[in-house]
This record gives structure tokens, sequence and C-alpha cells, in this order.
């Protein structure tokens, strides 16, 4: 290995992570088919294309570190550790799910793994985890936030008035930007001057990178130093990942956009697909098409397993309307 070459990872380590994405887009071609057919009827985020990004990033994390994500979070609840009959029950709306059928897709909850729930305000995410982290350099837990958040968050106030905070104050988090160039139906280049959101840090002092999101090796490594350096007190990086969702804004259609066609990249993107190009790199270093092909498998069943819980399981009971809505005796705490 030559001088600052990075050593290669662990081919056990790759498989884990292919595992991971291979979870996250079954479930969501699941979901997709569950949504065309009417059966799910909440409006679904889909994270098809992006999986490398989750995979790698969550993958640097202990299991008690924070991770906040918005309304396209089932990859980032899938990677973190979340339990997959509780999401799948959640987006059928059941009592079993994560959020007791309260939330739906874009409402996920799993504060057993570091999810203390997912939020569909565009960059709210960024102050929450700015937030968390400064309760945890406040008391030295020692655990790490992250925020994930797409482009068009970057065009909102509190994104820098949040990093700011976090860089004066030296916060263990980290931003993760997953730059797929659409909010919702707008390009980047229709929105901004510059295709630059890896510098967007700089103004406050906190170092950004731009990396391959479709390389969910490349993903982890920057990620993994990333949190050492929040860890040892250096305080937050950002992360552009940039990478490109197969689907819709919202829903499966297949490169829509709230009945807008986007430009057709996405015959460009394919080619790139995460999950096929960890696959490709097991291959060549001797893991057996057949035991990829096996955990194929394993992963369908797991997934089918969940729609069929999801689907046994009870809708939340009427005398629950109110609870969490109202402070009090029949409103709950």
């Amino acid at each position: 290995m030559r001088p600052g070459e990075a050593a290669a990872p662990d081919r056990d380590f790759v498989l884990r992570m292919h595992r991971t994405m291979l979870r996250i887009r079954i479930a969501e071609e699941q979901i997709a088919d569950l949504v065309e057919a009417g059966e799910v009827k909440c409006p679904c985020h889909l994270y098809i294309g992006q999986e490398g990004i989750a995979a790698g990033a969550c993958a640097a994390l202990r299991r008690n570190d924070y991770v906040w994500g918005g309304h396209r979070s089932h990859g980032h609840y899938l990677a973190k550790g979340g339990d997959m009959k509780g999401m799948m029950a959640e987006v059928f709306g059941k009592a079993t799910g994560c959020s007791s059928g309260r939330g739906g897709s874009m409402h996920l909850f799993a504060p057993e793994v570091g999810i203390l729930g997912t939020v569909p305000l565009v960059a709210a995410t960024i102050p929450l985890a700015v937030g968390s982290a400064l309760a945890s350099k406040v008391s030295g837990d020692g655990k790490v936030s992250v925020s994930f958040f797409g482009d068009g968050a970057t065009e909102e106030g509190h994104f820098h008035e949040s990093v700011n905070l976090a860089a004066v104050y030296k916060l263990p988090v980290l931003f993760v930007c997953e730059n797929n160039f659409y909010s919702s139906h707008l390009g980047l280049l229709e929105r901004r001057a510059a295709d630059n959101i890896f510098k967007a840090g700089e103004a406050h002092g906190v170092p950004g990178l731009a990396i391959d999101g479709n390389d969910a090796i490349g993903v982890h490594r920057a990620a993994e130093e990333a949190v050492r350096r929040a860890r040892r007190g250096e305080g937050p990086t950002l992360l552009e990942c940039r990478t490109y969702r197969w689907r819709g804004h919202v829903g499966p259609s297949w490169d829509t956009d709230v009945g807008v066609k986007r430009k057709d990249e996405l015959k460009d993107w394919l080619p790139k697909d995460p999950v096929a190009r960890s696959a490709s790199w097991l291959l060549e270093r001797g893991v057996a098409k057949a035991a990829l092909d096996a955990l194929e498998r394993e992963v369908r069943a797991e997934v089918e397993e969940a729609v069929a819980f999801a689907r046994a399981s009870p809708y939340p009971g009427e005398e629950e309307l109110c609870t969490h809505v109202f402070h009090g005796e029949n409103g709950g705490a």
C-alpha cells in the first residue's frame, strides 16, 4: 500500500453493507408495489438509487449514535438498525408500527438504535442533529449525531445557522447532504448559481467534501473519518454525497416528479446502481454468485414476512385518536 492510500476494506464488512443496501432496495420496491396497488395509502418518498449513502454512513456509527432523517428515510431507518416489521407496519398505519401507526412513512421512530424521529419538514433534521450533538457535548456521553438531508435543504436559512452554531461549539455532528440534483421537481442549477454544496461550510470554518454517493465504500471511508473528528472534539464535517433517486419525488413513478418529467438523466444513473456496484466488488474478490443469490433470497423472505406481519396487525383503536394531541389524562402526558 502506498503512503496515503486507503487500506482495502474487509470483504465481510462490505458484504454486510451490501446486505443493508439489499434490505433497503427490496423493501422499497415492495412498498412501491403496495402503493401502486392502493394497499398502502400514505405518501411514500422512496430512497431507491441512494442506498449507498445510508449504508456507508451508518456503518461508521455506533448503535447509540443519533441519526436524524427526513421525508425519504426508510433507508436511514433500516441502515441504522430499525426493525423491518415495525417500519412496514407503520407504512400500513398499523398499531404495531414503529410509531404506533400514527406517523406513516415519514415519521419513523426507533430510539433503541438512536433514531429519535424522522421529520418531513425540509432542513428540519439539521437543527435537531445540532441539538442532540450539543446535548452529547454537555453530558459527555461520547455520541455523534448525523443529519441526513437533501440538496434543497441547503437553501434554507437554518442550514447555515445550524452549521455555524455547530462550528462555534465544535459539536460532534456530521452533516450528510444527499445531493440527488432535484428538490421536488426543480433541478439543482434551476435553484442555485453554482454546483458547489460541499463548499457551503467554508464560511463557518467547517470542512466539506464532495463524494460519489453511489460508492458505499467511499461514503463509509469519508463518514468514518468525519466521525473520528467529531469524537476527538474537532467539530462538524459536511459531506456532499452525489447520487440520484430513481423514482419520483413522492410515490412509485419512474423519473417523474409531481407530474413533471425530469430531464432524462435516469438512463445515465441506472448503470451506477450502488447495489450492483457492491455486488461486482464482492464477486471480483471471490464471493460466489450463489452466496449473493442466497443473501437476496433471505432478504426477500424477510420483507415478505414483514408485509405479512403488517397486513395481519390491527389498526390503532378509536380511543387512541387524541393520544399525544392534548395534554392531560385522556390525551397523554
